[in-house]
């Protein structure tokens, strides 16, 4: 991937990465192969025609380019202009960390709401559209601890176990981001818009297609796609064995991201999907917890690589941690601690005492060992 600017880029040099963008038959291999060659898009349209056809690019492609369509790219940018949105190239400083890992990472992203946080260590969780009740309480329930644990949950705001996990993250009062197959100027299902609506309030809403994009079932593998890679990890709760929810799982051990699913009984056809899983090397999940002790290194990693405000311990930035992050890594010491001695120990909650330990291990404090054990690095 190119190095990012030291900026976003100003509205006139989005313009051209709008123009290539919206070429037709322009994709993502494509797009990433052209701006390997031409860094500056700016001085795209003025590269000999035979060039263009060598790095990919159609005659339609070409045509597009000479001659763009200025009213698409002004309807980006008008949407761009409006407040809490943002279109953001694969070279803005503040483009997600994990997903520019990607052998070919989305070019464009449009984004509502809070940007900083698709940086922060997320975990996408998704599931069946038509999942059982006991599918949506373990759905939710999952969200709200992994949420007050630190993670921020992603999903695709479909119906059944997706809003189920986005709702569980607001209950626990977390931000969730929704990764959507359409443009950000609708909402689908058109049922959502209420959740949309709270999910960019405290989240964001997420998208690579352009504004004015309609719901299409070819769009929906894409979404998939940036789910899983925006994410350190891929949780199904509930999927039958033809169930897009397995598209998400196969993206992400593509792209080298761990892959959990929650069993089921035999009886459930939407358990077939995740015992599919298991059976080629998914990690089986039986709480929460089991997440977290998986996540913990790779979240540390992702921390390393851009650490947010949010993801840091209070008051670290002056040198030294907030007293109750202090009293915490006090009560570890070096040797290995299980999370339920520091409940006790600490008078915190166990949500409390989860989040505080994910977010020390990615300062590099504490190493996690498995069966939810501690210890003290420094």
């Amino acid at each position: 991937m190119a190095t990012p600017y030291s900026q976003a880029p100003d509205t006139d040099t989005l313009k051209h990465w709008l123009a290539l963008y919206h070429a037709p038959g322009v994709g993502t291999v494509t797009f990433q192969r052209i701006l390997d060659a031409v860094p500056d898009l700016q001085s795209l349209g003025l590269q000999d025609s035979r060039e263009l056809e060598g790095l990919g690019m159609s005659t339609a492609a070409i045509a597009a380019l000479r001659q763009t369509d200025s009213a698409l790219i002004a309807r980006d940018l008008e949407w761009h202009a409006q407040p809490g949105n943002r279109v953001m190239t694969c070279r803005d400083p503040d483009y997600p960390v994990m997903l520019a890992q990607l052998d070919a990472p989305p070019p464009i992203l449009y984004i509502h709401g809070n940007c900083a946080l698709l940086s922060e260590p997320q975990l996408a969780m998704v599931g069946s559209r038509h999942p059982t009740p006991a599918g949506v309480r373990i759905a939710t329930e999952f969200a709200q601890y992994l949420s007050a644990a630190g993670l921020v949950v992603t999903s695709g705001l479909a119906l059944g176990i997706d809003a189920a996990c986005h709702t569980g993250a607001l209950q626990a009062g977390a931000p969730t981001i929704a990764v959507m197959g359409t443009g950000l100027d609708r909402v689908y299902p058109a049922r959502h818009r209420d959740l949309a609506r709270q999910i960019a309030e405290h989240g964001a809403l997420v998208s690579e297609f352009p504004v004015g994009t309609a719901p299409r079932a070819e769009n929906f593998p894409q979404r998939n796609r940036l789910i899983s890679g925006m994410s350190l990890g891929t949780l199904v709760v509930e999927a039958a064995l033809r169930s897009g929810s397995l598209i998400t799982a196969r993206y992400a051990g593509e792209q080298g991201r761990e892959v959990f699913a929650i069993p089921g009984s035999i009886n459930n056809p939407l358990a077939r999907g995740c015992h599919q899983l298991i059976r080629q090397g998914a990690k089986l999940v039986e709480t929460a917890q089991d997440v977290i002790d998986e996540l913990g290194m790779l979240a540390a990693s992702c921390a390393t690589a851009q650490t947010t405000a949010g993801n840091s311990p209070a008051g670290e930035e002056t040198g030294k941690l907030a007293p109750d992050y202090q009293q915490l890594i006090d009560l570890i010491g070096f040797d290995n601690t299980s999370i339920d001695q520091l409940v006790y120990s600490s008078g915190l909650t166990p949500a409390e005492v989860s989040s505080m330990l994910l977010q020390l291990e990615m300062s590099g404090y504490l190493a996690s060992s498995p069966g939810g054990l501690y210890n003290r690095l420094k």
